[in-house]
């Protein structure tokens, strides 16, 4: 008996979308519940998502890194965002997901390196399993989420459409348009966009 695997036409969608599947499992969408996690940050404190989110009124949660230039170009941003939407009561979380491994300008040391010459006004979580990354479906650096005080998350995407603040660009302000949704207790008119930056560098 013949016991080669024949890749008939109807057998291959089937296949592709196994393969998928672990990959679509490992995402959260807007109006689900935000993935817990518990991270040392480069404070050396650890950061109990659960806990952060319930005591403020929205959370970011951000994927970034210290060497992605796209990332890099967002710092001065998501801190000036950070900063004035404290008084507001929501709170920042920067995810470091990339594998230091392969980068060491990624690891624990380089971390704190960074958010001391950038002052970070939140912590700077080194996510060493990737567990967190993957259980959020990020993608690349930065990528955002944000999630309401009940721990649902109202948006995911990018922080805005204009990377290289070019003035003759119209800025979409998406991140904070949707914070001030959040706050004001309506959802956000756009819950999801395209994040852009550089793919996460997996293990």
């Amino acid at each position: 008996m013949d016991m080669k695997l024949r890749m008939t036409p109807k057998l291959v969608p089937a296949i592709l979308l196994a393969l998928a599947i672990p990959i679509a499992c490992f995402a959260v969408n807007p109006g689900e519940k935000a993935p817990a996690f518990a991270l040392t940050a480069t404070d050396g404190e650890t950061y109990d998502s659960k806990n952060v989110v319930a005591n403020h009124e929205a959370t970011v949660i951000v994927f970034t890194c210290n060497t992605c230039p796209v990332a890099r170009a967002y710092e001065d941003r998501i801190i000036a965002t950070a900063k004035e939407y404290a008084p507001r009561k929501v709170a920042f979380l920067a995810v470091n997901p990339n594998d230091a491994d392969k980068i060491p300008q990624e690891n624990m040391e380089s971390m704190k390196k960074r958010a001391a010459e950038k002052g970070f006004p939140f912590p700077y979580l080194r996510d060493d399993t990737q567990s967190v990354a993957k259980s959020y479906g990020a993608k690349v650096t930065p990528h955002f989420f944000v999630a309401d005080k009940s721990g649902v998350i109202r948006y995911v995407g990018r922080f805005d459409n204009n990377q290289q603040q070019n003035p003759n660009v119209k800025t979409a302000t998406d991140l904070q348009n949707a914070l001030d949704a959040v706050l004001a207790g309506n959802e956000p008119l756009t819950s999801a966009t395209k994040a852009f930056g550089c793919g996460i560098k997996w293990k």
